[in-house]
């Protein structure tokens, strides 16, 4: 496909080409993320003001802002240095001030000559009941008074960068709009009422009220949808892609999963049931799946992730599951072992510490096809790493991969189906923007062997209690973890809280009865200390958050989370899914140091009043905006400038369909409107999408 098309250069042409901007203009604007004409198109005035003339400040509300028409009267030099010079004027019904600091006098004589009509608009305060106006924002003789617009746009601004250049640099972007085709289709753009492309940018920086400020207003609404449209349509492209690359079609017998199913303490969830059902329909098929597989805590992955590796067996070839750090391989390979053995496939652990000749043999027996599952971490990438015949590969999302971590993998495994799976519930809204090139399945409902945990919220104040009924508990035989709090970016800190912790605990419980983790340990000793707590031999195990992604104990029922308001919402539902996993009814005692914030009391309260994932996901990205909820930086999330994922979920629904829609038309986006589509990629730098396009 060629470059950029032609009617589009202005707008990518260099910032200094614009009226007001010059290199160091240019420069500043970098702070706001502009670099190029087109990013001041979608950096749109965040407020607004109103600028409309009235009669007089009488009667004008404290700090905001009037435009009135006055006359000059008499000027007050300051009588102390640094002090205010003064300027008393009239309009129709009062006298008031207009101050200045800094000015000088020969400056404001011309400015505001006595006896001369002037029009000033700036804001109104109230000194000793007094009005007056500090450096008024516009002074203009009558004449001039249409410069000053009824509603004035206010654009976000960085340092050394002013409303009026913000302005004019828009002003001068807006005035060489091309002529884009319409991508949008017609019917939708007909039933919101949105106006075309151009029309939306003018009205967009043009507004006349706070209406039009509002993320509803058509030209608004229309501008974020084109964003969100020309990101699922690069979703779109990677899937169909994906889609289009030769497969291997795996079709199970049936035979292994049904002695599992018959080892199995209850039958699965009909959540579990769907799932396995719609991975094995995918593997069937001749196209590469690529399928997300989205659980809340305890929603019973593993097994889904199992049964799908079987099908991979039953079909005659091999299947491996991948995760982050070696611990979390093997807990999977813990927890996916007596399943395994119940249908008679041999499973192995591949990791970086396997070396010498029992690596080796290992090879060998994958490479003959002995083994039929493996599990291991980064190293299965390895060069020397063959299988016989790989038809699966499972990625536990701990590590963020992004749509193009997923295209490379697609590569590696040439024709083998792919299943993520991620522990995190993702707001609807959010899993489209970011995994909307794949299949989602989702697992909401929890096994019946799951009991509720209760969750209370303690005050730091009251930790002698809380130690007390610990020593309780632990003379019932059953155990606990006490997490300590997370410092800011210093581990040092976190070493020393936990260590501190970790000495009086054991002062109060009893030196065998303790165990510590924490991130600066060799990995020897942090699984030892793990294992120690697994096996049951030290009761209470005090660990800074390495235990959120960590081991299965079923005997664990007690989780004690200190300052827990210094945790984000997703981080504590994490680590509360680490009881209730066995027998005994499980308790989380989120221990807060007051006073709470109103951010840290709603998040402690979402933790204590439900245990449904997906909603604690929804508060959080309320709360958080989504950037922060998945860390922008590496999430693969795309930065969009209109659109806003939490309040437009509903657009973003809409512009998946009808970019998975116009794909289904015309995969190579030839006909007039998938040329209009094209355009749009390239105006939103969509060139990994057009890649895609050229490639196909």
């Amino acid at each position: 496909m060629s470059g950029r098309p032609e009617a589009l250069f202005p707008l990518f042409a260099e910032l200094e080409t614009l009226p007001g901007v010059g290199p160091k203009s240019a420069k500043a604007l970098e702070g706001l993320r502009i670099a190029r004409p087109r990013d001041l198109l979608f950096t749109l005035p965040g407020s607004g003001i109103d600028r409309r003339k009235r009669g007089s400040v009488e009667g004008a509300e404290p700090g905001h802002v009037a435009t009135v028409e006055v006359t000059v009267g008499d000027h007050r030099a300051p009588s102390t240095r640094g002090g205010a010079y003064r300027v008393t004027v009239t309009d129709a019904q009062t006298a008031f001030q207009l101050v200045f600091f800094h000015a000088r006098d020969r400056y404001l004589q011309n400015l505001l000559p006595p006896g001369e009509r002037r029009i000033v608009s700036g804001k109104v305060e109230f000194f000793d009941g007094m009005p007056q106006m500090v450096h008024p924002d516009h002074i203009l003789p009558p004449e001039e008074a249409g410069d000053i617009p009824d509603f004035e746009p206010v654009y976000p601004l960085t340092a050394g960068v002013t409303q009026s250049m913000m302005r004019k640099a828009a002003q001068g972007t807006l005035a060489r709009l091309p002529d884009m085709a319409e991508w949008i289709d017609p019917a939708q753009k007909k039933r919101e009422g949105w106006p075309d492309w151009a029309e939306a940018l003018r009205a967009a920086h043009g507004p006349g009220s706070m209406a039009d400020l509002s993320p509803t207003a058509p030209a608004r609404a229309r501008l974020a949808y084109d964003e969100l449209m020309a990101h699922q349509l690069t979703l779109a492209l990677a899937r169909s892609h994906y889609k289009r690359a030769k497969g291997r079609t795996s079709v199970g017998t049936g035979a292994l999963q049904s002695k599992v199913r018959a080892a199995l303490p209850y039958a699965p969830t009909g959540a579990q049931t769907r799932a396995v059902a719609e991975i094995s329909a995918d593997m069937a098929r001749d196209a590469k799946m690529n399928r997300l597989l989205q659980g809340d805590v305890g929603a019973g992955k593993t097994l889904v992730a199992l049964m799908a590796l079987l099908i991979a067996v039953e079909a005659g070839g091999q299947g491996v599951m991948m995760a982050p750090t070696e611990i979390l391989a093997r807990q999977h390979l813990e927890g996916l072992r007596p399943l395994a053995a119940a249908a008679g496939v041999r499973l192995e652990l591949l990791t970086g510490r396997d070396k010498g000749a029992a690596r080796h043999e290992k090879l060998a027996a994958l490479f003959a096809g002995d083994i039929g599952i493996l599990v291991g971490t980064h190293a299965v990438f390895q060069k020397d790493v063959e299988f016989a015949d790989l038809r699966l590969a499972i990625i536990d999302e701990q590590h963020r991969f992004g749509v193009r971590q997923r295209l490379e993998l697609g590569r590696k495994g040439a024709a083998a189906d792919v299943l993520v799976m991620t522990a995190t519930p993702i707001p609807r809204s959010l899993s489209l923007a970011q995994y909307g090139d794949m299949d989602i399945s989702v697992l909401d409902e929890k096994p019946p062997g799951r009991k509720p945990i209760k969750t209370a919220l303690v005050a730091m104040d009251r930790m002698g209690e809380v130690v007390e009924r610990l020593r309780r508990a632990i003379a019932e035989g059953r155990q606990a973890y006490w997490v300590c709090p997370l410092v800011e970016e210093s581990e040092v800190v976190d070493l020393s809280s936990a260590q501190e912790r970790f000495t009086r605990l054991r002062a109060a419980l009893g030196e065998g009865n303790v165990g510590l983790v924490h991130g600066q340990m060799p990995p020897e000793q942090k699984d030892a200390a793990m294992a120690a707590f697994q096996r049951g031999e030290t009761a209470v195990l005090v660990s800074t958050t390495v235990i959120e992604v960590g081991v299965d104990v079923p005997n664990a029922s007690i989780m004690v989370i200190e300052r827990a308001e210094s945790f984000g919402l997703a981080q504590l539902h994490q680590l509360r899914g680490r009881v209730g996993r066995g027998e005994a009814a499980s308790t989380c005692l989120l221990m807060y140091q007051s006073p709470l914030s109103e951010g840290g009391e709603r998040r402690l309260m979402t933790i204590r009043d439900t245990e449904d994932g997906f909603r604690i996901a929804e508060v959080d990205l309320e709360m958080r905006g989504a950037g922060d909820l998945i860390g922008t930086a590496q999430s693969g999330l795309p930065r969009f400038r209109v659109a806003d994922l939490e309040g437009q979920a509903g657009l973003m629904a809409v512009a998946q369909s009808d970019a998975r829609k116009l794909l289904a038309d015309d995969p190579l986006l030839e006909s007039a409107r998938g040329q209009a589509a094209r355009g749009l990629l390239w105006l939103m730098e969509q060139d990994q999408a057009i890649r895609l396009i050229g490639v196909g």
